[in-house]
């Protein structure tokens, strides 16, 4: 696969109004405790159940003879803020190792650290390096973030971080966050962005805190499903444009966005078998098409249903049309069954399939 996003922990020190999952916020004290524990508890599994290699063959970059590289993946590492103690050292550290280990003899793996940056030392990049992290990315860049609003600000915060990232080395991402590619450089660097108006989420998703003020700008002519993280190409997860998200108890989504149902749970099976029981499925072939419009057609939904779906008002009583809209209230009243139905066939496969082998003993 080419890339993974992993929401570790909802632990998050900033509430902000745009932002895209309620559940990032501070937590404190037994509440702090349950969601640290929660990723702690799950992470293992998690990545045990990863795919076996984290590599991708890619069909846009054909050798001379006409065949395809394979190439190194990444796993985007986020949160919530995934540096703020105690999620840095219980499960984002642990979480960092775990990768290394498991894809160190499989073609390793790049990692991104996603932060907002504020916490960052010279102390918590000198481990992450240690560690071997590809990329630091700071995703706050923009006038929702309280503290850094405004351009002298903004100039203020990455002057600063950069400086930060240079004496230790690191050199600042030459390609565009907005590119599917950005991974093939050579590392440890560095990259800013955030939802401003030239990124793929300036718009904002109709999702959590943006949703609830009122803050998403998108229309009907921003399909979110077909560009990068959102459902485009995921379920083609040997090539490259693939990438799903998971959350800290394990759920996987075909999108950052997060559809209103999960594809699967990867505490319980691995990704590679949530994805193949889904594939030749007609909502799901639509999604990573980029069409969510046609995510009903086989089952009864025309297009012209699927847009009059995608109409809604906001919280604050604004009407509002996005696909985004029309998939959710698809997935609620259709495709609950057909995940089901796949997760029985996915259960089924497993229990016929025959025990591993058990050696002998020596000497038997």
């Amino acid at each position: 696969m080419e890339s993974i996003y992993y929401v570790m922990c909802w632990a998050c020190h900033r509430k902000c109004v745009h932002c895209y999952e309620e559940r990032f916020r501070p937590y404190v004290r037994g509440a702090l405790e349950a969601v640290v524990a929660e990723a702690e508890r799950n992470f293992p599994r998690i990545v045990a159940n990863l795919p076996a290699r984290h590599t991708y063959v890619d069909t846009d970059d054909p050798r001379p003879d006409g065949t395809f590289p394979e190439k190194t993946g990444r796993i985007i590492l986020s949160g919530g803020e995934s540096l703020i103690d105690p999620v840095r050292e219980r499960v984002t550290y642990r979480v960092i190792d775990a990768l290394n280990a498991r894809y160190a003899a499989q073609g390793g793996v790049r990692i991104v650290v996603q932060t907002t940056g504020d916490v960052l030392t010279d102390a918590i990049v000198d481990d992450l390096l240690a560690r071997g992290v590809w990329m630091i990315s700071v995703a706050s860049v923009d006038d929702y973030h309280v503290g850094i609003a405004g351009e002298a600000k903004r100039a203020a915060f990455v002057a600063r971080l950069t400086d930060l990232f240079e004496r230790h080395g690191m050199r600042r991402s030459g390609l565009s966050a907005t590119t599917r590619n950005w991974h093939e450089e050579a590392g440890p660097v560095y990259s800013f962005f955030g939802a401003t108006d030239d990124s793929w989420i300036g718009k904002l998703w109709p999702r959590g805190r943006a949703w609830r003020n009122g803050l998403s700008k998108a229309t009907l002519a921003d399909n979110f499903c077909n560009r990068w993280s959102g459902g485009l190409n995921f379920l083609r997860h040997r090539y490259n444009g693939s990438e799903v998200s998971i959350e800290p108890d394990g759920s996987v989504y075909p999108c950052c966005i997060k559809t209103a149902l999960p594809l699967g749970n990867l505490v319980d099976e691995p990704l590679i078998d949530i994805l193949d029981s889904l594939a030749g499925e007609p909502a799901f072939e639509a999604i990573t098409m980029g069409h969510p419009e046609r995510m009903g057609v086989a089952h009864g939904w025309s297009e012209a249903r699927f847009l009059d779906a995608s109409r809604t008002l906001t919280p604050k009583g604004q009407r509002y049309q996005n696909l985004c809209i029309g998939c959710d209230r698809f997935h609620r009243e259709v495709l609950g069954p057909v995940l089901e139905a796949a997760r029985a066939r996915r259960q089924a496969a497993r229990a016929a399939a025959p025990a591993p082998a058990v050696p002998l003993a020596q000497g038997a």
